[in-house]
């Protein structure tokens, strides 16, 4: 019987065998991730708290939780040469514990009998009791090969090259299509394999310095790109933002790009008005608001639930006198508030694509219908910022997500419509102005003259997969 219920953690049969707490947590947030739909970014840490763990035994529960969610379509490949039946087909905690043992069998340093034994273990306490058979039965099975022979035998399985790629990546085939068709839009299709393996890379925890507000840590390592970016030498990333109030933060370096290449679009005049229209959860907001308090000007935050409204005002504190939180659908703002703003952000809600890495969940949750249900939406947010902006003001669409049909597309289609009044700024120059040199693949006007964007990737920048474009409204 499949155990997935709503809410429910599996029971657990009396006399169940001790577990190691780092698998237990790694075990329990892989299926609360299944069951409820719960993002492993946001439980983990407060699993890891809640369970006591020491640094050695958290990293231990981190790596194999992310490993495990990084991996699964490919260990679930193993499961079904290795037990003959359908991944599919068995019980959720079953499958989970079955994961959870072959990344350790296949991508780890423990002990193959550590492995097996840890893993009957836990099957005995989360499942059935006939499943501790079954269990070890699949994994001894899996031992008998190397990793390398494994990854041959999956490969083999395989009906293409998409799937086979697909398959040994642990993408899903349409993704794989996505990022493919992407990577050729600015000529460099050959870097497919490259981009599937930084997917699959833990990234490194990057922070952002808000300027005017906080200065780099002495020890830190800057970006390769950002001017206000870094990698803390050393000491926990939590503890510097709870240390300086926020004016130190978590974000990607491709998220700091983002809001950057907007605000340092053009010397600013003192008194703009610049608009985040989709602010939630913050992180962009808080630099644009500093950006704007530096510069002389002012940032209104639109938020359309009520609940994520609240994390931009968290996230913006440090610049609070210069950032307005509004609470509304940006789809309106543009009627409501027409011609208003120098400046527009939109940070569109998209598939999130380009943060597998960091998400590795997501790319099991996505289906390619989510692609067209994001575009109308897209769409309609992009068509309010243009309304809401002044005549030659500047809107920068913004995406973390390389899919054509949430970038370029989406981009063309509002120039198109725009009827000569709207127009693609040079955002490769401009990221250029603020970064230096840059490999950004061939150059975009020789592919695409009507839209010279920036797409940042993973395995060439070491940054999530954004997407931007800076647009320019007619003046008057």
């Amino acid at each position: 019987m499949d155990s997935r219920a709503r809410g429910r953690r599996p029971q657990r049969p009396a006399g169940a065998d001790v577990v190691q707490p780092s698998r237990l947590v790694a075990f329990d947030v892989l299926h609360a991730v299944d069951a409820d739909e719960a993002y492993a970014n946001l439980l983990l840490p407060h699993a890891i708290e809640k369970a006591g763990l020491s640094s050695a035994d958290a990293a231990l529960a981190t790596e194999l939780c992310y490993g495990t969610l990084r991996g699964r379509g490919f260990y679930d490949r193993v499961i079904e040469i290795a037990a003959n039946r359908p991944a599919a087909s068995l019980d959720e905690p079953v499958r989970n514990v079955l994961r959870l043992g072959i990344h350790q069998l296949l991508a780890t340093r423990v002990a193959p009998h550590a492995a097996v034994n840890e893993s009957v273990a836990l099957a005995h306490r989360v499942a059935s009791r006939s499943a501790t058979g079954f269990v070890n039965g699949v994994l001894r099975r899996v031992t008998r090969d190397s990793a390398e022979t494994w990854r041959n035998l999956v490969a083999e399985s395989a009906g293409d090259e998409t799937e086979t790629l697909a398959l040994t990546s642990s993408h899903p085939v349409w993704i794989v299509r996505a990022f493919r068709q992407a990577l050729a839009a600015e000529g460099r299709g050959d870097e497919l394999e490259a981009l599937l393996a930084a997917d699959n890379a833990a990234p490194r925890v990057n922070m952002v310095a808000l300027p005017g507000v906080a200065e780099r840590p002495a020890d830190a390592e800057p970006d390769r790109y950002s001017p206000v970016g870094f990698v803390l030498g050393q000491g926990d990333p939590d503890a510097a933002v709870r240390g300086s109030a926020g004016a130190l933060r978590v974000q990607d370096e491709g998220s700091q790009l983002a809001a950057l290449v907007l605000s340092r679009a053009e010397a600013v005049r003192p008194g703009e008005r610049w608009l985040d229209l989709c602010a939630g959860p913050g992180g962009k907001t808080a630099l644009l608001g500093a950006e704007a308090a530096r510069n002389g000007a002012s940032v209104v935050a639109n938020e359309v639930v009520p609940a994520r409204a609240e994390l931009v005002r968290r996230a913006v504190a440090p610049v609070a006198d210069h950032v307005d939180v509004v609470t509304g659908d940006g789809r309106d703002v543009g009627r409501q508030h027409p011609q208003r703003f120098d400046r527009v952000l939109v940070d569109a809600p998209c598939t999130g694509l380009g943060a597998l890495r960091r998400r590795p969940e997501a790319r099991w949750r996505k289906q390619p219908k989510d692609v067209a249900e994001l575009s109308s939406l897209q769409s309609e947010l992009l068509r309010s910022a243009l309304d809401a902006v002044k005549p030659g003001g500047i809107v920068a669409y913004v995406t973390c997500s390389p899919h054509l049909g949430e970038t370029r597309a989406i981009v063309g289609d509002a120039i198109r419509r725009s009827q000569g009044t709207v127009s693609s700024l040079d955002t490769p120059a401009v990221l250029r102005s603020i970064v230096g040199d840059i490999d950004l693949g061939t150059p975009e006007q020789d592919r695409s003259p009507e839209i010279a964007h920036v797409q940042l990737w993973p395995h060439r920048h070491g940054t999530d997969a954004m997407y931007m474009v800076l647009l320019r409204t007619a003046a008057e």
